[in-house]
């Protein structure tokens, strides 16, 4: 059957994709439909048709799925934030673990595979400890902040995000009634203008500190003390800041962080371990969550207190640290020198003398250390971004032969990729557990414990 471009179909979504989208099918040809969800009966105008499959756009309801719930947030279709809001919560778990089950099946060819039950958060909203709003005009000229509507860098306003902690929208107003009051212009992207990029927001979920950093595309912030003071009105406030980001660039923060008033940092924990947080540091965005995924990484890692290990993209040293506490040794290995010099003052700031970092990629300074000092390891943990693991790392792993693999990862299509290889290579993977660290998205972390088959 061939579908036209416009065309309007009728369709029940059976299934949802990696990305969120509805899966549906019309005498077997299968059309994707973004903002529907498994079990709806909907109409679609088809948007793109090509030969052994289409997208669509959700045009109508014809009858919603009993997994739809209404959106939170008014904005959730428009903004690029959230993906899947409008499926039940219990639906999203269901959804997140299949994702990681038919990956390890699909990809890394794992048959009978036993996925554990997802761990889930008890309340899915507020979640975040970071935020980041780009700041620019509407139609009318007005200055807005919000998040860029999906694949694209249109601002939806926005300033109360169900996901970010519920201050940020205080902080966001006093922001915007300053630039108003005082003047001071938003960036603009396509002609280079402007003064104020972003509003970067750390939120310390135990400790209740709060920084705020404004990224300009300058050297200074006019009337900047006029900021810190109606900032400072908030409780809690510790650290206001500027990041100077002058570069035509996508990437959200500079170098260079200029402090206006408080501390350079805020602290948090997670679990008892504490954290130094900067501006431009690494750190989890959701600690409940990431309590539970450290702990089950820590868990499958069945430390006795006589083991090396080595922690392989360690960021600020937060999984390294909390192996120190049960571990003989903890070596710990990322590319960010600014990472690992948080790594260090974290692990000083915790009494922990048991842990030594490394600047440099996981793909060559291990391999390069195994070579010329022929280092060992009892386990290894890694915890890479989404593309996952070099090769060249994973067979240097293979080469040291621990007797345990601790494989962390925020991309499932990249894990059972790099754990068919080690399992090719005398691994045996014992635990596969998924933790949903980012509910509303289609976002999920996995942790993975391989053992050296006998």
């Amino acid at each position: 059957m061939e579908f036209k471009k416009n065309e309007i179909v009728k369709i029940e979504i059976l299934d949802m994709g990696s990305d969120g989208e509805g899966i549906g099918k019309i005498d077997g040809y299968p059309l994707f439909v973004k903002d529907a969800v498994t079990g709806d009966e909907i109409e679609a105008r088809v948007t793109k048709a090509k030969k052994n499959y289409g997208y669509g756009r959700l045009m109508k309801i014809l009858k919603p799925s009993p997994h739809r719930v209404e959106p939170k947030c008014a904005v959730a279709a428009q903004c690029g934030g959230c993906q899947i809001q409008a499926l039940d919560y219990a639906e999203q778990l269901k959804y997140k673990e299949n994702k990681v089950r038919n990956h390890l099946q699909r990809i890394g060819g794992f048959e009978d595979i036993t996925v554990l039950p997802i761990i889930g958060m008890e309340e899915p909203y507020h979640y975040r400890n970071k935020a980041q709003f780009p700041v620019g005009t509407d139609k009318d000229g007005n200055i807005i902040t919000g998040f860029y509507a999906g694949r694209t860098h249109s601002i939806i306003s926005n300033t109360d995000c169900c996901l970010g902690a519920p201050v940020n929208e205080e902080i966001l107003k006093k922001i915007l009634a300053f630039m108003n009051e005082n003047h001071v212009k938003p960036y603009n992207e396509e002609n280079g203008e402007g003064l104020v990029r972003h509003i970067l927001i750390r939120y310390g979920f135990t400790t209740k500190e709060i920084m705020v950093c404004v990224v300009i595309n300058g050297r200074r912030l006019p009337s900047a003390e006029k900021l810190v003071e109606s900032l400072c009105e908030i409780p809690g406030m510790t650290s206001i800041s500027i990041n100077i980001n002058k570069k035509a660039t996508n990437v959200i923060l500079g170098t260079e962080v200029v402090n206006l008033w408080g501390s350079d940092t805020i602290t948090d924990y997670i679990g008892d371990v504490k954290y130094q947080i900067s501006p431009l540091s690494f750190y989890q965005i959701n600690p409940v969550q990431t309590r539970k995924l450290y702990e089950t990484a820590l868990d499958y890692a069945g430390l006795t207190g006589n083991e090396t290990v080595w922690d392989l993209y360690c960021g600020i040293g937060t999984i390294s640290l909390f192996l120190a506490k049960k571990a003989k040794q903890v070596y710990g290995v990322e590319i960010v020198p600014e990472a690992i010099a948080d790594a260090k003052s974290n692990a000083k700031l915790n009494g922990i003398s048991n842990a030594e970092f490394y600047v440099g990629k996981a793909e060559e300074v291990l391999p390069e250390k195994y070579k010329n000092e022929n280092i060992h390891a009892d386990v290894i943990v890694v915890d890479p971004p989404r593309k996952g693991c070099e090769e060249s790392l994973l067979e240097t792993i293979v080469q040291m032969n621990p007797a345990r693999v601790v494989y962390v990862s925020c991309d499932s299509a990249t894990l059972a990729r790099d754990l068919k290889y080690l399992c090719e290579r005398g691994y045996g993977i014992e635990k596969v557990q998924p933790v949903d660290m980012f509910p509303m998205t289609v976002h999920v972390e996995t942790v993975v414990l391989l053992s050296k088959k006998p």
